[in-house]
């Protein structure tokens, strides 16, 4: 594995463990040179599942665009990158189990929604927001009003 530091290829595995539901093994390694560690994730290779988008067009799908989007609705927010990863896993973990060769992307963001919603509220809806782009003032009350009614229930 190299480096992200130095470069370098030489490194040992200092620490093992299942990720994400036992999909992955989480690598913790030290580099030989610099000695900087550094986590490298070891996944099976699957069929890669397609993504269809809103005007039809069809690409692979990307976990790092999830991931960037959930970055993006937590900023600032007490999440950590290794909660947010873990949802990533799940979400990942989630499709490949429920669709065979593709998925709309409409279905990927409602499930990244739900599962974001469980974790933290404020990065929900403004994932929300984005996702379902709300286009006006009202749109955003009717989604904050629809999580109050859930806080009290």
């Amino acid at each position: 594995m190299k480096c992200p530091y130095c470069g370098n290829v030489e490194d040992k595995v200092v620490d093992s463990r299942l990720a994400a539901e036992g999909n992955s093994i989480r690598r913790r390694r030290e580099c030989l040179k610099c000695e900087r560690r550094f986590t490298t994730y070891e996944r099976i290779e699957e069929a890669p599942l397609m993504v269809v988008k809103k005007d039809g067009r069809r690409e692979p799908f990307e976990r790092k665009k999830i991931l960037a989007g959930l970055v993006k609705a937590c900023e600032k927010r007490p999440i950590s990158m290794e909660s947010l990863e873990g949802l990533v896993d799940k979400i990942e973990f989630t499709l490949q189990k429920d669709y065979e060769k593709e998925v709309k992307s409409k279905e990927i963001g409602e499930l990244a929604m739900k599962m974001l919603q469980g974790l933290d509220e404020i990065a929900y809806v403004r994932f929300a927001s984005v996702y379902r782009q709300f286009k006006d003032v009202g749109q955003f009350m009717k989604e904050l009003r629809g999580l109050l009614d859930k806080e009290e229930k």
